[in-house]
């Protein structure tokens, strides 16, 4: 690509409708298991793919399924005696046994109850960050406008230690995979959480700007107030939206809309990644906001207008049914096509009763965001971004060589395929880091209890 070159995409409309969509999907992300009682539960990425492939809107992108980060790519980001740590461990080795050192390294690399070790956890991390880095070479090489990667969004996550379910930032490492060709990136995170890991990891540089709307105070870990600006070369380039709990999509977006506009005009970020936590829904058993399916899909939509190159990525979210029917509609928004309410009948139809639609209905709970401090959220973070007289501008250097895929699966068309089920009968499936234009992969959509 030429680094001068715009970071405009065509498109028919100032509303950008003609999209070109590549939709990463590893078959086997939902047979990872946390263990019993844990709220995140990968189960319900099938569930949005599996939704996604009965409304047929598999037929209308490029499916891939993605080539897992090798250690090398998690490196970039993660410490090397981490990613050491949670590439060995496995459960055998700590069930029953009392060993010190393995207890010390535990502790150190915050491994415990909310991060357990479970089976094929590397692995899983491996999926999660492959897409996300998969996802950033295709819009890097312009062979997509939106990229989108459920199983990604795993936004907590520190360079030498998990946190909050987390283990590998793959958003960290696809916005360094971006910025090997785009001198600013917008990160985006309307998940109910703070995305700490990715702040906290662009703190102190401007050619990322970070702006993380979400739930401050009670339980909620003590960062992203609004006064965390950046420091150094970053200040005012991390962007804080502190709110209370009930917060419905009429309140949501009178701060989402003008911030975000803000943004886009002052940063003018030649890429965006944008973090849809569906925690933020109403009715979430970890989250205490009030948004319905398309008060949290308006953010994609408003985002996807801008026509510049796009990131979507997953994040948390608990109930499982929600997170499925947010997800697969904001695959819909990213598609720009409208899916009936009434569900198609599907392998977890059962999920979804006794209404079986795929829009939900916010709660009847108080709206803790009053009018006047809301306003007063909008002015203070406006007042950050007026000081920040122009775009940041950086001068290019020898750039870090492309993430490539293992040299003997470059020649992915040789490969054998397996058989899939699309939603009406089998087909042939691109193996790792294989892409489709008419079928999704699907072999495992069964219900597994998780």
């Amino acid at each position: 690509m030429d680094e001068k070159s715009g970071s405009s995409l065509p498109s028919t409309g100032a509303d950008a409708k003609k999209r070109r969509v590549t939709y990463f999907y590893e078959p086997s992300i939902g047979d990872h298991f946390y263990g019993q009682g844990h709220p995140m539960k990968p189960h319900r990425i099938r569930m949005a793919h599996n939704l996604a492939v009965h409304y047929g809107l598999h037929r209308l992108m490029e499916v891939c399924v993605p080539f897992p980060a090798t250690p090398d790519d998690i490196r970039r980001f993660h410490s090397a005696d981490y990613v050491d740590f949670i590439s060995s461990v496995t459960p055998d080795a700590i069930v029953g046994k009392k060993d010190p050192a393995l207890t010390r390294r535990m502790k150190k690399f915050n491994i415990g109850e909310d991060c357990p070790v479970f089976e094929g956890l590397f692995g899983f991390s491996q999926a999660s960050a492959g897409g996300s880095i998969g996802a950033a070479v295709k819009l890097n090489r312009r062979d997509a406008d939106i990229a989108v990667n459920w199983a990604g969004g795993l936004h907590h996550a520190k360079k030498g230690e998990a946190s909050g379910f987390c283990y590998v930032n793959d958003i960290v490492l696809g916005i360094l995979e971006l910025l090997k060709y785009h001198k600013r990136v917008l990160y985006v995170d309307i998940d109910v959480h703070h995305g700490d890991g990715v702040e906290e990891a662009f703190y102190t540089t401007d050619r990322v700007m970070t702006v993380s709307f979400h739930k401050y105070g009670d339980y909620f870990p003590g960062s992203g107030h609004i006064k965390n600006i950046g420091h150094g070369p970053g200040k005012y380039y991390a962007l804080n939206v502190p709110l209370n709990d009930g917060i419905d999509d009429e309140s949501f977006q009178g701060l989402f809309r003008p911030l975000i506009q803000k943004v886009m005009e002052v940063y003018q970020p030649e890429a965006v990644v944008l973090q849809c936590g569906a925690d933020s829904l109403a009715g979430d058993k970890l989250g205490f906001f009030n948004l319905s399916v398309r008060g949290h899909a308006s953010c994609l939509r408003f985002l996807r207008s801008f026509n510049v190159p796009l990131m979507v990525l997953g994040g948390g979210g608990y109930t499982i049914r929600n997170v499925a029917r947010c997800w697969c509609y904001e695959t819909a928004v990213a598609v720009d096509v409208e899916p009936d309410n009434r569900l198609p009948y599907n392998e977890y139809y059962e999920y979804f009763g006794p209404d079986y639609t795929l829009h939900i209905e916010p709660t009847k709970v108080e709206n803790r965001n009053s009018p006047r401090n809301l306003e007063r959220t909008r002015n203070v973070l406006l007042e950050y971004l007026s000081r920040l007289q122009h775009a940041p501008s950086t001068q290019f250097q020898e750039r870090p060589p492309d993430v490539e895929p293992p040299e003997e699966e470059k020649d992915m068309d040789s490969r054998k395929k397996k058989p899939i089920w699309d939603g009406e009968n089998y087909d042939s499936e691109p193996e790792e880091g294989q892409c489709s234009k008419t079928h999704a992969s699907g072999a495992d959509d069964h219900p597994t209890g998780h």
